[in-house]
């Protein structure tokens, strides 16, 4: 789905405007969208407030702002299929490699009907990301792909896993929204904006592992 790639390139490249005005991720976006709310150009298809809502709830529940010594923290929000998610990654490096500490996960889907069912989605859709973020690629050689089975297209196993992801959802008497795949658009920018602040390093292509030595 398209919202799974421009949300990679849109979001990872928000971070870097933010980097070079020298401005909170949280605090631009947010006023981002007060401008989108009181200075509309054009038509918008998403509700500002609702965006912003789980925007809120995101830094609440990561306690965004505060600093833990070897922990980086990337950024990341998206819309998709009619629900608004943001979402904080949480890194550290371990002998050069990333070790993902945590996912912190706000959702508006509108009323949730199976909170648990709803969880295993979010958290479902987090882990997919992430996997092919990091580790599959297609290559081809004389024409014909050389990844031919699982030892050579990686996918991510338990021990690249989150140690865990904490999602929350804002309540909502609305009519349900799409689920099944809006946890997934944002998280692979929020990954790449953690690892740079881990390392300096922006990572503008994928899979990121490659990259990463």
């Amino acid at each position: 789905p398209g919202a799974n790639t421009l949300a990679y390139v849109a979001e990872s490249f928000m971070d870097e405007v933010c980097t070079a005005l020298k401005k909170d991720p949280v605090a631009f976006r947010l006023e981002l969208l007060k401008k989108a709310k009181e200075q509309t150009v054009g038509k918008i298809n998403y509700d500002p407030e609702k965006y912003k809502s789980v925007i809120e709830l995101v830094v609440k529940m990561s306690k965004w702002g505060t600093k833990t010594p070897g922990v980086f923290r990337g950024f990341s929000t998206w819309f998709s299929f009619g629900s608004y998610v943001a979402q904080v990654v949480e890194v550290q490096m371990v002998a050069g490699h990333p070790k993902i500490r945590k996912v912190f996960c706000a959702v508006d889907c509108g009323r949730v009907i199976n909170l648990s069912g709803a969880e295993n989605q979010v958290q479902g859709s987090i882990v997919d990301g992430i996997s092919h973020a990091m580790f599959p690629k297609v290559t081809f050689v004389n024409g014909a792909v050389a990844e031919t089975n699982f030892n050579t297209y990686k996918f991510l196993r338990m021990k690249d896993a989150p140690l865990e992801i904490d999602v929350q959802f804002v309540e909502s008497e609305e009519a349900p929204s799409g689920l099944g795949e809006p946890a997934l658009p944002p998280v692979a920018a929020a990954l790449a904006n953690a690892l740079f602040a881990a390392t300096g390093k922006r990572l503008r292509k994928l899979p990121f592992a490659d990259q990463l030595g």
